[in-house]
């Protein structure tokens, strides 16, 4: 089963792009970075792909600095 992750440079990004998305209502889960895709931040964000439009349209609108979006 693939999943879809969200990398941070740092734990405040990951906090911010959190309360963005719980005020949009869209469903996600904080989970540890996988080794694989990193060790800089030690949260990631896994989200529904149906909605990594909505969240990119948040991160540009709120100018959150995240890693990357990532799969696996």
């Amino acid at each position: 089963m693939e999943r879809n992750y969200i990398l941070f440079h740092n734990y405040s990004n990951g906090l911010e792009l959190e309360s963005f998305l719980k005020k949009n209502g869209i469903k996600y889960t904080i989970s540890p970075t996988p080794r694989k895709l990193s060790t800089s931040c030690g949260i990631s964000i896994i989200y529904k792909k149906e909605d990594e439009e909505a969240i990119k349209r948040i991160i540009e609108e709120n100018k959150i600095d995240i890693k990357g979006f990532y799969k696996i």
